[in-house]
Parts: C-alpha cells; structure tokens; sequence
C-alpha cells in the first residue's frame, strides 16, 4: 500500500488547509510532526522527514508545502536520502528572497539537482514567498513536471481552494507511478 507522507511549512497547516482537509479524509495520509515549526533548522526536519520514512518505506509520496519542499530537497541531496516512489511539491517557497519569514535557519541556499524520484511542482503567479522564475528555476532544476494554477497566492487557506480536488488529482498520479525498485523489475523481467 501506498502510504503519504504530509509535510507542512512554517507555523503547520490550519485545520482548513487543503493539507489537514486530505488528511482529515484519507487514513493513508500521515503529518509528519515537526518540534519547532516557528524557528524551524532544516537539519531537525530532515531528521524528522527521514525517522517517518523507515516507518513508510520506499512505497511512499511526500505531499509537501512551502518551506517543507525546500526541506525535501535538502533531504533529496542529502546522505539520509532514502527511496520514495514520489513528491508533490506545492507553493515552494525562497528562503533567498526577502519575503521568506525570518527565524528559519539552514533551508537556503536551495539545492538545485535533480531528484532521483518523480515530481511535480505547483507553483502560483502571485505567490508572495516565490516568484514565478524562481518556481520555474527550481522545477527545472528538480526535473519535476510544472503546474501553474494561476494566481492563487501561498496555495493555502487563504487561497479558498477547500479540499483542491486538483492537487489531489495530482497525488493520485504519484501515488499510481511505479516506485524505481518497481520499474527496475519491471525492466529485468521484460
């Protein structure tokens, strides 16, 4: 079973998140429950990200948002890396630019190599924490698919898009890709 992971950004997602919305009717789904998520260091949440995945496996879709795809891109790259069949990486933000909130340490400079898993980036044309070339630059450079849903600000509560059975859609796709030990028997056995 494909189990998901949800990976809020700063300060968590509300209860009227699309993140908490998913997660409230999907028992598959599990938040990853970060210690600090005022003064977040990236190095604590990519501990934390990477404690969930030996409970999950390598059969497991990360569902991030904001500063948390940053944090999947630093777990990405890093030496904890282990095996997910996919990532959702929903309104990512720039901890280089000045709109990002102060008092999170370690999440810049972002990471731009290409992820050993398949991505897909949700970006928004009026997201305060990201513009739309920086979106771009880092789809490009993840090898993620690019999503523009228009001008839906941070891709949050505030956004009003309720349950986005959108990104949802888009999770399905994940969750129905094969995960890369899937594909290699796949190919061994063709």
């Amino acid at each position: 079973m494909t189990r998901t992971l949800i990976l809020p950004g700063l300060h968590d997602s509300d209860p009227g998140h699309w993140q908490s919305r998913w997660e409230a009717r999907d028992d598959t789904l599990l938040r990853v429950i970060q210690d600090d998520w005022e003064t977040p260091h990236c190095a604590d949440w990519i501990a934390k990200l990477d404690q969930a995945l030996v409970l999950t496996g390598p059969d497991t879709v990360l569902v991030a948002h904001s500063a948390a795809c940053v944090l999947v891109a630093h777990w990405a790259v890093g030496e904890f890396s282990r095996r997910v069949r996919g990532a959702l990486l929903v309104a990512p933000s720039d901890p280089e630019a000045l709109s990002f909130p102060s008092g999170a340490t370690g999440f810049a400079p972002v990471p731009l190599l290409r992820f050993k898993f398949r991505t897909i980036v949700v970006a928004s044309s009026n997201d305060p924490y990201v513009t739309l070339s920086r979106a771009r630059a880092f789809a490009m450079a993840w090898g993620s698919e690019l999503m523009m849903i228009g001008e839906a600000g941070h891709i949050n509560s505030a956004s009003g898009l309720g349950d986005w059975p959108e990104g949802l859609a888009l999770l399905n796709t994940l969750r129905r890709t094969p995960n890369n030990s899937e594909a290699t028997e796949a190919a061994v056995l063709a």
